[in-house]
Formats: structure tokens, C-alpha cells, sequence
């Protein structure tokens, strides 16, 4: 894996870096970053060539802010201003954050209340709770068999192993030429696909605020981010509840307002331009977006065509959204594949597009899957069970005194509240919640 990286990354970033070779979009973020420190927004007033026009949000130009702030007097303030290199950063770094946000904790049980050793039984005696079905009784005060205790230590192992596989298939598709590519000449959408997949990522870990700010930095650099709102939604929906859905819309509205308002006070025409008109084929410049895509066939029948298109992209989106409404994602992959189906859908009927375009919906399916396959164990909160239901996961067993989990016991992720976890080996199964007593 090591060679493969070096091969199809470093090396080639290096020369590139050195002859200072990169595709315009890199030059764009730069430029983005020295007019936002000189004028408060990233947009030329009158753009005279394709060259000049800036199709990102004003939220791109951060990524350019280090080329502004170093230049590019000498060689080693040039390459760490490139604007490759923050956006491979910000890419990395988003696919670590969610993977370990995704991750359990292997290894090591928790004490129990009393003070009981890791893994073993409380030493406090607490007073034994309700029978299990299989005569087990561990006892409501004392401490429980933890993730690395007896007949668990196998769990963590397996876990450790595709912990490790995980981090390796990452590494692979980093070398693989939908990531190496983009990562070595331009860089742009890999910002875009990794902090999408960090915001659904908290939101399917029902932590709407994070998903929220998530989603506000992904909206802020691209418009074409805006529908990752509706599915993050609605997956803190389903996971979370309305309420978390609420906070979470409202952090990612709010936030991404904040960064756009001072270019739409201070430049909203170019801005208008740009950012919209342009990437579609309405603005003054002709785009270089032109792969014969469905979309970009239709448009070029004239007026009727694009109105057509754009016809078929609206009911694209409606589609989605229904689908939303009558069938939430449960979890962090379906979320994914929805996004990624509404992506690529948009991306062919738009007006202008590019093959490149559909490498977002495909990298954003293949990591959600290799961030999700390296979920371990997690620990019991309130939010999994109610009062006096009884818990097997991995082949952990308790009963549930106080109206929470004693402390220790492992839950899988997925365990809707009021579930009972009915098999003890293998894929968990679950039963849906009783219905609560008269």
C-alpha cells in the first residue's frame, strides 16, 4: 500500500508541485483566497476571459488563503501555498474525523457503578436483577462483563482486524486513480465529497450540531451540496428524532448564510453570474463543461432543451425528496446511496456537465461503506433500551436496571429504543420495541 501511495501520489504531487503544473482550477482557488483578503469576496467585477470567473462559493477561497498569506517568493512558500495540498488535507482529514467518529472503543470493559473491575463482575455486591432468559442474572449494582472481558476478547480482535483492513482499504482507494487523479492536478470536489460524508456521518451518530457545521462547510464551498441538507435531515429524522433534525437543518442553514452574506451584499450580481449562471450555460462565458452528457445534449437543441433539461432535473429532485419523505435513510450507508443517486442523476441532466463530475457520487458510496465497515462495538447509552429489557449483543447479556444499560455491556448502533437483540453470534437480529404496559 505504501508503494502504491508513493507511486500514484506523492511522486507525481511532488513534480507537479516543483514545476508548478496544475489544472486552472487550482489557480482559481488561489486567486479566490488573494481577492477575498483584498475586497472581502472572491469575485472579479467584469471577468474578461473563462480564466477569470470564480463558479465556487466564496466558502472555496479559505482553501486559497495560503497561497494569499505566503505567495510565491521561493520555492517552499509556493509549493505550501498550493491549494492541492489544503484540499487533500481537508480530504483526509474528514475521512479520518469519520472514521473515528463512526468507530467503537474495543478493548477493556468499563467498571461498573460500584467500582468493579474491567470485564469481570462488580466487587460491591450490588442486589441481582431480574432473570435473564437464559438463567444468566448479573447484578444491578455490580459491575458487567465488558467488551475485552471473558468470551468478548474475540469481539475486539475481530474489530482490530477491520479497523486495520479498513484503514487499508482507504489507503488503496487513495491510490486509486478516482482519488489520485483529482488529489495531484486539481483537488477541487475532494473538500466537497469528504466533508459530505463527515456530515452524515454525525448525523447518523445523532449529532445534529456537528452534522450541521459539517454540511455548512460542504454548502459553502459548492452549490450543488445543498441537496446533502435534505438527506442529513432526514436521516437525524429517523435516528434522532425531529427535533435533532430541526437543530441540525438550522445550524447548516444558518452557518452557510453567514458565509455567503458578504458576497451577496457586497458582489451579488457577479456572484449571480458566476456561481449560477455560468456552471449551467447562462452566463456570458461559454463553460468548458461540456461532456455529452444527457443533459448537455438536450441543452443544445436550444431554448426548449434547456428548459427541458432543467424540467428533468427539478422532477430528479422532487423524486428524491419524495423518496425521503416515505422511505428515511436508516443508516450512514443508505444515506449515502440516496446522495449519491441524487447526485449522479443531477450531474446527467444537467444542463453542463462532465464525466469527472460523477467521480463525487461514487467516492462518496465507497467510503461510506469502508467507514462503515469499520464500526466496532459501541457502549450503551439510554437512547438504545428502555426499563428492564434485556440486552445479547456478541455475547454480552444484561438486564437493563435503572432505565438505562449497566454500564459495560455492548449494544450494536443500530438498536432502535425498547429492542430486545435476540441472537448472540453472528449479524445481530432484532425484534421490533413492545408497546408500553397499560
Amino acid at each position: 500500500m505504501r508503494v502504491a501511495l508513493a507511486g500514484a501520489v506523492a511522486v507525481p504531487l511532488l513534480v507537479l508541485l516543483v514545476s508548478g503544473a496544475a489544472q486552472s482550477e487550482v489557480h482559481v482557488m488561489e486567486r479566490a483566497g488573494v481577492l477575498t483578503l483584498r475586497q472581502g469576496h472572491p469575485y472579479l467585477a467584469d471577468p474578461r476571459t473563462v480564466a477569470e470567473v470564480t463558479p465556487y462559493l466564496p466558502g472555496m477561497a479559505v482553501l486559497g488563503l495560503p497561497r494569499a498569506v505566503w505567495g510565491d517568493g521561493g520555492p517552499l512558500p509556493a509549493a505550501a501555498g498550493d491549494a492541492r495540498l489544503w484540499c487533500a488535507a481537508l480530504f483526509l482529514g474528514c475521512v479520518a474525523a469519520a472514521r473515528r467518529a463512526r468507530g467503537g472503543v474495543p478493548g477493556g470493559g468499563v467498571p461498573g457503578p460500584d467500582g468493579g473491575a474491567p470485564g469481570t463482575e462488580g466487587a460491591g455486591g450490588g442486589a441481582p436483577g431480574a432473570e435473564s432468559p437464559d438463567g444468566r442474572v448479573p447484578g444491578a449494582g455490580g459491575g458487567v462483563p465488558g467488551a475485552g472481558g471473558a468470551g468478548s476478547g474475540s469481539v475486539a480482535g475481530r474489530w482490530r482486524g477491520r479497523a486495520g483492513t479498513g484503514r487499508a482499504a482507504v489507503g488503496v482507494l487513495v491510490a486509486s486513480p478516482v482519488v489520485a487523479l483529482p488529489l495531484c492536478v486539481s483537488g477541487v470536489d475532494l473538500p466537497l465529497t469528504g466533508l459530505l460524508l463527515l456530515a452524515l456521518v454525525y448525523a447518523a451518530r445523532r449529532r445534529p450540531v456537528a452534522a450541521g457545521l459539517a454540511l455548512a462547510a460542504a454548502c459553502s464551498l459548492k452549490w450543488t451540496a445543498w441537496p446533502a441538507v435534505a438527506v442529513a435531515v432526514a436521516l437525524l429524522a429517523h435516528r434522532a428524532g425531529p427535533r435533532a433534525a430541526v437543530r441540525g437543518a438550522a445550524t447548516a442553514v444558518a452557518c452557510t448564510a453567514l458565509v455567503l452574506l458578504p458576497a451577496a451584499v457586497l458582489s451579488p450580481g457577479p456572484l449571480v453570474r458566476q456561481v449560477f449562471a455560468f456552471p449551467t450555460g447562462r452566463g456570458p462565458w461559454e463553460t468548458p463543461a461540456a461532456s455529452p452528457l444527457p443533459g448537455r445534449l438536450l441543452a443544445e437543441l436550444g431554448p426548449g432543451g434547456w428548459w427541458a433539461a432543467v424540467g428533468l432535473l427539478l422532477a430528479c429532485g422532487v423524486g428524491v425528496a419524495a423518496s425521503l419523505a416515505v422511505r428515511p435513510p436508516q443508516g450512514l450507508v443508505a444515506a449515502a446511496d440516496r446522495l449519491a443517486v441524487g447526485l449522479a442523476a443531477g450531474f446527467l441532466l444537467a444542463p453542463a456537465g462532465r464525466y469527472g463530475y460523477l467521480a463525487l457520487p461514487l467516492l462518496l458510496a465507497v467510503l461510506a461503506r469502508l467507514v462503515d465497515g469499520t464500526r466496532g462495538p459501541g457502549r450503551a447509552t439510554r437512547s438504545h433500551v428502555v426499563r428492564g429489557h434485556v440486552v445479547r449483543s456478541h455475547g454480552v447479556l444484561g438486564h437493563v436496571a435503572r432505565g438505562h444499560v449497566a454500564r459495560g455491556h455492548v449494544v450494536p448502533s443500530h438498536v432502535a429504543p425498547g429492542s430486545h437483540v435476540v441472537r448472540a453470534s453472528g449479524p445481530p437480529r432484532t425484534t421490533p420495541p413492545e408497546p408500553p404496559a397499560p
